[in-house]
C-alpha cells in the first residue's frame, strides 16, 4: 500500500507514459502485467500506482522503492528491459523521474 510521507525513507519514482487514446488500454494492460507478475516481486519493491487521465493520452506510475539502486536493478534486468520495448511500442514517450517527498497536506 503506497504511503506517502515525508518522514519515509524510501526512493519515490514518477514515471509519465503519453499515449493515444487507441493505445491507452493496450498499454494500461502491459503495465499492469508488469506489476502484477514481475516489478512487484523485485527487492526494494515496496508499493505503485497507476493513473490515466480523462482523455486517455497520459499514464501516471508513482512506484516507491527501499533505495534507488533497488529500481535501478529493476530497470535493468532483462525482463524489465524486453518488457519496456513493449511498452515503448505503445507510448509515444515515457520517462522516469526520482522524487523526494517534501510536503504531505
Amino acid at each position: 500500500m503506497l504511503k506517502i510521507d515525508t518522514t519515509a525513507i524510501c526512493q519515490t519514482v514518477i514515471t509519465t507514459f503519453e499515449c493515444s487514446p487507441g493505445t491507452c488500454a493496450d498499454l494500461m494492460e502491459k503495465l499492469q502485467g508488469a506489476y502484477r507478475d514481475f516489478i512487484s516481486h523485485q527487492p526494494g519493491f515496496i508499493a505503485a500506482g497507476l493513473h490515466v487521465n480523462d482523455a486517455q493520452t497520459r499514464i501516471a506510475n508513482y512506484s516507491q522503492w527501499a533505495k534507488r539502486e533497488d529500481f535501478q536493478a529493476m530497470l535493468r534486468s532483462e525482463e524489465m528491459r524486453a518488457r519496456n520495448r513493449e511498452i515503448a511500442g505503445l507510448a509515444t514517450r515515457f520517462e522516469p523521474v526520482m522524487y523526494e517527498v517534501t510536503g504531505v497536506f
